[in-house]
């Protein structure tokens, strides 16, 4: 089984410092730099309620923007509902130590982008036969690593056996936790 999670391990930023060494020369690195602003959050996803499930959730932010990237391995073929929870904290086997949905807006579960919605309700990753899942979604209402109440660095990222149906409340009835991970900030 071939993974591509090793598509994450080259920096934005360095590659960025490569081309315009490479182009540009090194007298405009500076001035870029300082248009640039990146900043990165990671949460590596592990199995939970004995599980095989292995991930990564990858958060870049270019100036409003945060972009997450997710990949998990091991999973069964299907719809498994992925969210943010209030809690960095995979320490209970079964994932329940993350808590529940993070909802900093204070509303019902939804689908994103669809009505009312927690910031948490991602939606659902589609597995294939080879037991990998992607998921993107590109949003304006995260911010990472101010520390304000919409910052998603200290939270946890689940992932589920079931799929979100996208109007049972609170969580949307997606079933047991299976795979579990912090989101923490790349420095």
């Amino acid at each position: 089984m071939k993974s591509s999670l090793g598509r994450f391990r080259v920096k934005p930023l360095l590659l960025l410092m490569l081309v315009c060494i490479t182009f540009i020369g090194c007298d405009a690195i500076e001035e870029i730099l300082t248009l640039t602003t990146l900043t990165e959050a990671v949460a590596i996803i592990g199995a939970a309620s004995g599980s095989d499930l292995t991930g990564i959730a990858m958060f870049i932010q270019e100036g409003d923007t945060i972009t997450v990237f997710i990949e998990i391995e091991g999973v069964s073929p299907g719809l498994h509902a992925v969210h943010i929870h209030e809690n960095g904290d995979c320490s209970a086997a079964d994932g329940t130590s993350a808590g529940g949905h993070w909802n900093p807006t204070d509303v019902p579960h939804g689908k994103w982008g669809e009505g009312e919605f927690h910031l948490g309700d991602l939606g659902n990753i589609e597995v294939g036969e080879d037991g990998i899942g992607t998921f993107e979604l590109t949003t304006d209402l995260w911010e990472i690593g101010t520390g304000s109440d919409f910052d998603i660095v200290g939270k946890g990222i689940i992932v589920h056996a079931d799929a979100d149906d996208f109007t049972s409340q609170p969580s949307g009835n997606a079933g047991a936790r299976i795979g579990c991970g912090v989101i923490e900030l790349v420095e």
